[in-house]
């Protein structure tokens, strides 16, 4: 999980494009779980403060509400994340 954050926050890098990462906070998307359960923790994607929990952020928008804001989803970042990081369970 720590070479996932060291990525720095998706959303921001494609709104911007490749960037010096900031802080991030490791969101698990609920993408195939049940009611009030997380994803495993090789499911997580980087974001920002801001748009983990801000006003445009996938908590502050709900997940429907940043997929509109954004025109990208959990689904589209957590791809990224696996392009970026090889998942040692695809060995």
């Amino acid at each position: 999980m720590g070479e996932v954050a060291a990525l720095g926050c998706l959303a921001c890098r494609r709104i911007h494009g490749p960037h010096d990462p900031g802080p991030a906070e490791l969101h698990h998307p609920r993408v195939g779980t049940g009611m009030g359960l997380r994803s495993s923790d090789w499911d997580v994607i980087p974001l920002c403060p801001e748009h983990h929990r801000g006003k445009t952020g996938v908590h502050g928008l709900g997940t429907r509400g940043f997929l509109r804001h954004h025109n990208f989803s959990e689904a589209d970042l957590l791809a990224d994340v696996r392009k970026l990081i090889k998942d040692p369970r695809d060995q």
